[in-house]
């Protein structure tokens, strides 16, 4: 289908919501393709191509409402949704918050070219995806010390996304990626390991090439070999570029309007306070062109902008759209962000951290004694205190200098404490939609040995 096409099909489902009795409401129409492609051993494993529509209706009663989706654009199915919908809002509770954004408050002007979303190269074919996929792999073979691949993929994707609401809003975009990943082994039996690496892009000729991919994903994977569990005691822990974004992203949840809202966060006394060192910056920026955060408007029809959510360590404000900017007394910051299955909810989009003036190296050697951590899994955050656990392999640093892997450790702290003493490095990686350093936190507690 056109844009064009989505558009009208919006328009046919606002009008079938009128018919059925609703006062407002708001829909949104998402085409998608994706194919993807599997290798091991050298060969083909699998190979997927799916094409979709997906529509999805929210519709008001009063102040009353519903939601509903389908993946059957018929004018049949059409029909029902709406009507189910209004009779699915009638039974609902009222909710004093719920309602579309008004006119005036809607944007009409964006450039959608600027954000570079759309690589507008052909689709490219399978036997391509496989041929990246196998040069990926055979890369990671050729490091010594890998015994096998578990898996190499490639795949494309593409999504039309239509917004249409009763208020007078409607717009879309296209949005592309190509990815490429690799994940190798090394070691037998209880001593085997396995690490990665991945590239996803949304325009084919950023992404790194397969060669580098495999090779990455071989020596990381060595690197794990013979590892040991680490000391227990209190010591530094070294956030790698790969996997410090997750402490930023507890922070972005934690200051999400709908955890303050309900009274689940952390952070819901610190508005105004000092939540990052002094001179930090946390920003948001939904217009950096070539990057999968970026959008023109959010799913309520705002304009989205450029905002400071940490100011020189200080905390700013929090993420809202509609609904939660109400019921806070605020105004949304247009955030608001929806699939064809519920609500719109606020989200985040693009965010950089300041970076630091030191290197990854600085900071290990700075360190001292301590955890180079650039795996993590499981996870125990408690919403309302911020106290953090969670389960840690990655490398040990004695006197400065990376000495042995370790893993089955644990690592736990108080993320208040935690994000106050981070020390960034300047390594992040400038096309991710979280662009944030490796991190750098003092005197947390870890359970090994």
């Amino acid at each position: 289908m056109t844009p064009s096409d989505l558009s009208h099909l919006t328009e046919q489902l606002l009008a079938a919501a009128r018919s059925a009795g609703a006062d407002a409401a708001d829909t949104i129409a998402v085409q998608g393709t994706s194919v993807s492609v599997d290798v091991r051993a050298g060969a083909l494993e699998q190979a997927e191509r799916s094409e979709s529509i997906d529509i999805g209706l929210r519709v008001f009663v009063g102040q009353k409402q519903a939601n509903v989706s389908a993946s059957d654009i018929s004018d049949r199915t059409i029909e029902e949704m709406a009507m189910r919908a209004v009779a699915m809002a009638g039974e609902a509770p009222e909710d004093p918050n719920a309602g579309l954004a008004d006119p005036d408050q809607l944007t009409n002007g964006w450039d959608i070219d600027t954000l570079e979303l759309n690589d507008p190269t052909p689709e490219p074919a399978a036997d391509v995806l496989q041929a990246d996929a196998l040069a990926a792999e055979a890369a990671a073979m050729a490091v010594k010390g890998v015994s096998q691949v578990q898996q190499a993929s490639a795949g494309y994707g593409a999504r039309d996304v239509w917004l249409g609401a009763s208020n007078g809003f409607s717009g879309g975009y296209r949005r592309t990626d190509r990815a490429l990943s690799c994940v190798a082994i090394a070691g037998t039996g209880k001593g085997m390991e396995r690490d990665y690496s991945g590239d996803s892009r949304i325009f084919q000729s950023d992404l790194r090439s397969a060669e580098e991919i495999g090779t990455e994903a071989g020596h990381r994977t060595v690197e794990r070999l013979d590892t040991r569990k680490p000391p227990t005691g209190a010591f530094p822990v070294l956030f790698d570029e790969r996997i410090s974004s997750t402490l930023i992203g507890h922070l972005l949840a934690a200051a999400n309007g709908s955890s303050v809202a309900r009274g689940s966060s952390w952070l819901r006394e610190k508005l105004g306070q000092q939540v990052l060192p002094d001179g930090l910056n946390l920003v948001e920026d939904p217009h950096r062109p070539r990057t999968s955060g970026s959008r023109p408007f959010d799913a309520e029809g705002l304009a989205t902008k450029r905002r400071v959510i940490v100011e020189d360590g200080v905390l700013t404000g929090w993420t809202l759209d509609l609904a939660t900017a109400r019921k806070l007394g605020m105004s949304s910051t247009g955030n608001a962000a929806r699939g064809t299955s519920a609500p719109p909810s606020p989200s985040n989009w693009n965010v950089t951290l300041d970076a630091g003036t030191a290197t990854r190296d600085d900071l290990i050697r700075d360190m001292g004694t301590g955890l180079l951590v650039t795996s993590m899994i499981g996870s125990t955050i408690n919403p309302n205190t911020g106290d953090y656990s969670r389960g840690a392999a990655g490398m040990w640093v004695e006197n400065g200098e990376i000495t042995y892997p370790v893993n089955e450790c644990t690592i736990a702290g108080n993320l208040i404490d935690m994000l106050r003493a981070i020390v960034p490095a300047n390594d992040a990686r400038a096309h991710l939609s979280r662009v944030v350093p490796s991190l750098l936190v003092s005197g947390m507690t870890l359970a090994g040995n």
